[in-house]
């Protein structure tokens, strides 16, 4: 592995940097994102702008990470580790694959178990919508599409406009939110809109 070559790509969506491991709960959330969406590489031992630290204790390190992955993760993670050496120093390499268990949810401080997916180089909790996706997204049975008035509106209005909220399709349609949730779901696994997840919104554009 090039260490250098992987570390000046940057953080990203599959790839966070960590001095040293201070929390399960926060990085539970970390991995828990990684799985839900197409997996990630921990770095442990690197600072946030790159610099190679080097892990002080890889055995407290280790055990971190594995109780984090089997206490404060359901369904349990199983994350492959791999010691990379630089300049005398060990950098812990943590690897989370994409789960075909999803959605992992992440033990929160609050004691709640919550979904996290990854946007950008952040963990963020994901909406009911996105939940309801990754749960049906490995049910191997198709989605029956039914195109009544209401899908129709909404296709229709996404011709003419960039995209849409919840809220506003709610608002377009006269829809509860439960029902609007339940449409947006099924269009979103058929492939016909495209959910949009940033810190701030969510929101949705034709697929």
């Amino acid at each position: 592995m090039n260490l250098k070559k992987l570390i000046a790509e940057g953080e990203g969506v599959s790839l966070d940097f960590k001095k040293t491991i201070t929390s399960c709960e926060k990085i539970a959330k970390t991995m828990v994102s990684y799985a839900n969406n197409k997996g990630g590489r921990l770095l442990i031992g690197v600072a946030d702008d790159g610099t190679i630290k080097g892990v002080k204790s890889e055995d407290e390190e280790r055990y971190m990470i594995t109780k984090a992955a089997h206490f404060y993760a359901r369904p349990a993670l199983e994350p492959i580790f791999e010691e990379v050496y630089y300049d005398d120093k060990i950098v812990l390499v943590v690897e989370i694959e994409p789960s075909d268990t999803k959605p992992h949810y992440a033990l929160g401080d609050d004691g709640k178990w919550w979904v996290y997916i990854r946007v950008k180089d952040k963990s963020v909790l994901a909406s009911k919508i996105v939940v309801d996706v990754l749960k049906r997204s490995d049910q191997k049975e198709g989605v029956l599409i039914e195109y009544s008035s209401k899908e129709k509106a909404l296709l229709e209005y996404l011709e003419t406009h960039e995209r849409i909220t919840v809220k506003e399709y709610c608002t377009l349609l006269n829809l509860s939110r439960r029902r609007a949730q339940r449409i947006m779901v099924n269009l979103v696994l058929s492939g016909v809109i495209r959910v949009h997840t940033t810190e701030k919104e969510e929101f949705y554009t034709a697929g």
